[in-house]
C-alpha cells in the first residue's frame, strides 16, 4: 500500500549547482529558482553558506536569497556547516538551516575534515543557535548505504549518527546515498533496522542516480511509509568529495513516476519540464533527466 500523496524538496539550485565547474551568474540561479517557485513546489534548497573555496558556486549565498522572489507558502532553505555560515544564513533570512554530515568516517573527512565525533559539538551550536533563532532545521547523512572511501555502510552506523542529530533538535533526516550504489534491498535493510526506532515521517530519501537505481529506491522506500524524497531539476548534481557520484534524481522524472502511481505530489510536471530545460540552456549540456529529454524531443518535433 502506497501513500496518498508525497513531499518533495527540491535541492537543485543548491546540491544540482554545487558540482558544476562553470560559475552560474547570481541572476541566473535568481531565476532558476523564481522558476521552481512557479511550480507548485512548497520547499526549495537554494544555496550553501560553507566557505567560498570549499564550493566557489555558491560563494553569492546572501545575494541569491536577498534577491529571489520569496512566496509566503514556500520554504527556502540553506545548507549551514558551521557558526560562521549560520550568521551568514541569519543575515539573509533563510527560512530553514539544514546541517550535513556522513555516515561513513572516510566521507566525513573528506567533505568535512573532521572525524564524526568531533563534528558533533560543531553541529550541536549552529543547531541550537538556528532553533533559537526561530529557525526549523533539518538534517542530511550522507553515505548511508556506501561511502567511496570506506565501502558499504552499516545501518547501525547510520543510526548511530542519526540519533545524535535528532538529540540535538533536528527535525528530520534526509538520508543520501551519496555515491549511488544502493538497490531496493538496500533501501529495505536500512528502513527496516531504522525504523525500529524511528516514525517513518522523521526521514526523508535523497537518492543519486550514478547507476540507475534511484526511481527503484524511491518505490521501495514507499513501501515502508516514507512520504519525502529530495530531488534535483533536470537530474543535476554530485558530491565534489565522492568521485564518480553523479546527479541526483531528477524532479521531473520522480514526478512523473508519483503521478502515474496515483500518488499526489502538487507539482506541475509540465512547468518543472520546462524548467529542466532552462537548465539545460544555462549550463548549456543534456541533462540527464529523462522527462526532460522527452520535452526537448518535443520542441525539436
Amino acid at each position: 500500500m502506497y501513500p496518498a500523496s508525497v513531499h518533495i524538496k527540491e535541492v537543485g539550485p543548491r546540491d544540482g549547482l554545487q558540482n558544476e565547474a562553470q560559475f552560474i551568474r547570481t541572476a541566473d540561479k535568481v531565476a532558476l529558482i523564481d522558476r521552481l517557485s512557479d511550480t507548485g513546489l512548497d520547499y526549495i534548497e537554494v544555496t550553501s553558506f560553507v566557505h567560498p573555496t570549499w564550493i566557489p558556486q555558491l560563494a553569492d549565498a546572501v545575494e541569491v536569497l536577498q534577491q529571489i522572489k520569496r512566496r509566503h507558502n514556500i520554504t527556502y532553505a540553506a545548507l549551514v556547516p558551521n557558526m560562521k555560515g549560520l550568521y551568514r544564513a541569519l543575515e539573509a533570512d533563510v527560512d530553514e538551516v539544514s546541517v550535513f554530515m556522513s555516515a561513513s568516517e572516510g566521507h566525513n573527512r573528506a567533505n568535512i575534515n573532521k572525524s564524526i565525533d568531533n563534528t558533533f559539538p560543531v553541529l550541536q551550536e549552529v543547531v541550537t543557535e538556528a532553533l533559537a533563532a526561530g529557525k526549523t532545521v533539518r538534517g542530511y547523512i550522507s553515505t548511508v548505504i556506501g561511502c567511496p572511501y570506506d565501502g558499504k555502510t552499516s545501518p547501525e552506523q547510520v543510526r548511530y549518527v542519526a540519533e545524535h542529530l535528532f538529540e540535538m533538535g533536528v527535525q528530520q533526516l534526509s538520508l543520501g546515498d551519496t555515491i549511488g550504489v544502493g538497490v531496493p534491498t538496500d533501501v529495505d535493510a536500512l528502513l527496516t533496522y531504522l525504523l525500529e526506532y524511528y516514525e517513518a515521517e522523521q526521514f526523508a530519501m535523497h537518492f543519486h542516480d550514478t547507476r540507475g537505481t534511484a526511481l527503484a529506491n524511491v518505490v521501495a522506500s514507499l513501501s515502508h511509509g516514507i512520504t519525502t524524497f529530495d530531488s534535483a531539476v533536470g537530474g543535476i548534481g554530485g558530491c565534489p568529495y565522492a568521485r564518480g557520484a553523479s546527479g541526483n534524481v531528477a524532479t521531473e522524472d520522480l514526478v512523473y513516476l508519483l503521478e502515474q502511481m496515483g500518488i499526489e505530489t502538487g507539482i506541475d510536471l509540465g512547468k518543472m519540464q520546462q524548467t529542466g530545460l532552462f537548465m539545460e540552456q544555462l549550463l548549456q549540456k543534456e541533462l540527464p533527466s529523462k522527462l526532460t529529454a522527452v520535452a526537448r524531443g518535443e520542441q525539436r518535433d
